[in-house]
């Protein structure tokens, strides 16, 4: 060791603090940069005219049809390049087999037309789900006996779904179901409707996960204590190697980006999907993710805004090129400023 008069040791070459001691340097070498074109934010609507606050969501509703063309507003005025719309069904409309998603009167397709006549610039991303139109809340329909969701009479559902997403303007259709073969099948009947530039976003990655909880709550998809479980088609949350297998599948399928579900405790997903993979990579930032930084944050455990972005920004350092995110305005609200 030797020491200057002042103390320093000048044995020591490399002192990696000397590029953290001011904000400027920091931001000179920052490696991960959030922006606000990486977000996307998911919206809820129904059919009624006022909006419905989801409890488990602070700061979450579900809009009404205005207040959804309000909010499309705002996420223009922010920069937020696109929005995922959700609907959420009145409850007598739905049976088991989810025939409401192919009512025209649907407020899902009714919303996409308003915002795409209101915002031709916006890009609208729709789900391919049958879970807010199912009396028993799964993503599919179940066989005769309810011991199982049938897979391919499901896929022929979304299929079908699907396609008038694409007529009522869609930008995007995202799978969310985890059926086999799902992206194939939706792929030919986009492209044998004529809709050959509708991109298909799949939720290849999508595991069976806890963290849904006010999502449900939010759509209206709780399935009952008995009933069969999810876990019977979304992946099971111990398993990393399967996560490239069926990203795989859907690239071989034609999906156009490929995405995991959730984000923020499978951020070693991402990251090994990100390695495995060349098309965009979207993750999913979910709804108990989104509760649980709240709560905290309300209990004063944690900072909101700090633990907020450093949250997305773990997201975005992981790989993931695009975040769906309830955070998205108020994020993209900061970094404008």
């Amino acid at each position: 060791m030797r020491l200057q008069g002042d103390g320093v040791d000048l044995s020591i070459l490399q002192r990696p603090r000397r590029i953290r001691r001011s904000e400027n340097l920091r931001r000179l070498v920052r490696e991960t940069r959030l922006h606000t074109e990486d977000l996307i934010w998911p919206l809820f609507v129904h059919a009624i005219d006022t909006d419905h606050p989801v409890e488990s969501m602070p700061g979450v509703s579900r809009r009404s049809l205005d207040s959804l063309l309000a909010a499309c507003e705002e996420a223009q005025q922010l920069g937020i390049p696109a929005v995922a719309i959700f609907p959420c069904i009145e409850g007598s409309l739905k049976n088991t087999k989810g025939t409401y998603a192919h009512k025209d009167s649907n407020i899902l397709y009714r919303a996409v037309r308003e915002i795409k006549k209101r915002f031709p610039e916006l890009l609208v991303i729709a789900d391919v789900a049958l879970d807010p139109y199912t009396s028993h809340g799964h993503d599919g329909i179940l066989s005769e006996d309810g011991d199982s969701v049938e897979n391919d009479t499901t896929v022929e559902a979304l299929c079908r779904l699907a396609v008038q997403e694409a007529a009522a303007g869609a930008d995007i259709v995202a799978p969310s179901d985890m059926m086999d073969g799902r992206v194939g099948e939706i792929r030919r009947a986009l492209d044998a409707a004529g809709f050959h530039e509708t991109a298909i976003m799949s939720y290849a990655a999508k595991y069976s996960s806890a963290y849904y909880g006010p999502f449900r709550d939010a759509v209206g998809s709780q399935i009952g204590k008995d009933a069969i479980s999810k876990a019977t088609y979304q992946m099971d949350p111990a398993n990393a190697l399967e996560a490239i297998s069926e990203v795989l599948l859907d690239v071989e399928q034609g999906a156009d980006i490929v995405m995991v579900k959730p984000a923020g405790p499978y951020l070693d997903i991402i990251r090994s999907v990100r390695d495995a993979v060349t098309i965009p990579l979207a993750a999913y930032q979910v709804s108990g993710e989104y509760a649980q930084i709240h709560a905290a944050a309300k209990l004063g455990w944690l900072d909101y805004e700090r633990t907020r972005d450093e949250s997305l920004l773990a997201i975005k350092r992981a790989g993931a090129d695009m975040i769906l995110t309830y955070f998205a305005p108020e994020v993209a609200a900061r970094l404008r400023n």
